[in-house]
């Protein structure tokens, strides 16, 4: 009960001096709010890339040309690769007993055109029609293309939710005609919206078959990408060896010589951006994190104040027989109610901050639990941290001098 009868002297005091104590809490919200809104617009981040890699499927992995590419060097040593054939497709479905589907898949980007209206820098797929067994591509309208009509290059596309916006205002898309890149399209299947990731439209594209796509747009010799479909996680690893060694052996790579293409799975892929990014996480967060020390030091600093100011009423008690472990507890209180109403409004905005912030480049975010656990934390922390100096120096006031203080 002791405990709770000092805390109520504790937020007493600060109520006392209510310009001051908001002026102090100020330093705390910016920090917490700043801390928190890079925090939270970071995992919206994270969150985002992390959906998208997801259509791929924890059994999936996909053969490039270039994989992943982490410097200028590297990146024009890759320049020289031979492209992946199309014919590849057949050696990997004959020679991997545990690959269960084979896909591929290739883009430009181009444009495409209704009546007089017409939408440039449209990315343009073609896939085999198997692709949509590998990725988890969302239908909300119409079908896919099958297997026949890629065989018989039919003008067959599926298009994403902006080009049926943007093409087709107050129309059912499907069964209309439009041109991609001049050549007449029948669209027969549309995707559902998925958003925006890092600013970039995700619904902004058209996909045709495969065999329409190199006769239309390309040529066969053009790179292209390989979806390989695992036959189960467990055989993932043994998936990618026979891939591996099918395509050396096709590729004829020496047997010294590393590969001279990429096998990349989702959580490479993610582990890769989080490898590349967590130096800039580290360096904003430490950024932000200045003005939270600005605030644990102002909460000292208004701290030391108060003990001076206080210094007879520190005295008295201290004569009426309260031990320095109360005077600790009640300048220690002062502290961490400080600090943790700082860190509380600083959480709120910046929760709020970080959503704006998100929705400003068109992406999704939840608000993550771990942000605020740790703007508690790190409110707490400060609080404790500045708060400790001006309460030992109260706890240890001797009553005699403290009551002859003028």
């Amino acid at each position: 009960m002791i405990v709770w009868e000092i805390f109520k002297m504790a937020v007493g005091a600060l109520r006392v001096n209510k310009l001051r104590t908001s002026l102090t809490l100020l330093g705390i919200i910016i920090g917490v709010s700043s801390v928190i809104t890079i925090i939270s617009a970071l995992e919206g981040l994270s969150q985002s890339i992390r959906a998208e890699l997801n259509q791929l499927g924890p059994t999936t992995f996909i053969v490039t040309r270039f994989g992943l590419i982490m410097g200028h060097d590297a990146f024009m040593e890759a320049l020289k690769r031979k492209p992946m054939k199309y014919e590849y497709l057949s050696d990997i479905e004959k020679g991997c007993k545990d690959c269960e589907k084979v896909a591929a898949r290739s883009y430009i980007m181009g444009e495409v055109k209704f009546g007089n209206r017409k939408l440039k820098r449209v990315l343009i797929g073609g896939g085999t029609a198997n692709i949509f067994d590998i990725v988890d591509l969302q239908l909300g309208q119409g079908r896919l293309h099958t297997l026949e009509e890629d065989q018989s290059r039919r003008r067959v596309a599926f298009v994403g939710a902006t080009i049926a916006e943007e093409l087709f205002p107050g129309l059912d898309p499907i069964g209309q005609t439009m041109k991609i890149n001049n050549i007449r399209y029948e669209i027969i299947g549309m995707a559902k919206k998925k958003g925006a990731t890092m600013g970039e439209d995700q619904d902004k594209f058209v996909f045709v078959p495969y065999s329409s796509f190199v006769r239309d747009f390309t040529d066969p010799h053009m790179d292209l990408d390989i979806f390989v479909k695992a036959s189960s996680v467990e055989r993932l690893p043994e998936a990618m060896d026979e891939v591996r060694v099918i395509l050396r052996s096709v590729r004829h790579v020496p047997f010294e010589k590393e590969d001279d293409f990429g096998i990349l799975t989702a959580d490479a892929i993610m582990a890769a951006i989080n490898d590349v990014t967590k130096y800039i996480r580290l360096g904003l967060i430490g950024i932000s994190s200045i003005a939270l020390i600005v605030g644990g030091i102002i909460i000292m600093n208004i701290m030391m104040v108060s003990v001076t100011e206080r210094t007879r009423e520190i005295g008295i008690r201290k004569s009426v027989g309260a031990r320095q472990r109360n005077i600790l507890l009640q300048f220690l209180f002062e502290s961490l109610v400080l600090s943790l109403t700082g860190g509380i409004i600083g959480i709120t905005i910046g929760v709020v901050l970080g959503d704006v912030l998100i929705n400003l480049i068109k992406m999704q975010m939840t608000p993550s639990l771990f942000a605020i656990a740790i703007g508690l934390i790190i409110s707490t922390g400060v609080g404790l941290f500045f708060g400790i100096y001006p309460a030992m120096k109260a706890a240890r006031m001797q009553p005699v001098k403290a009551l002859s203080f003028e």
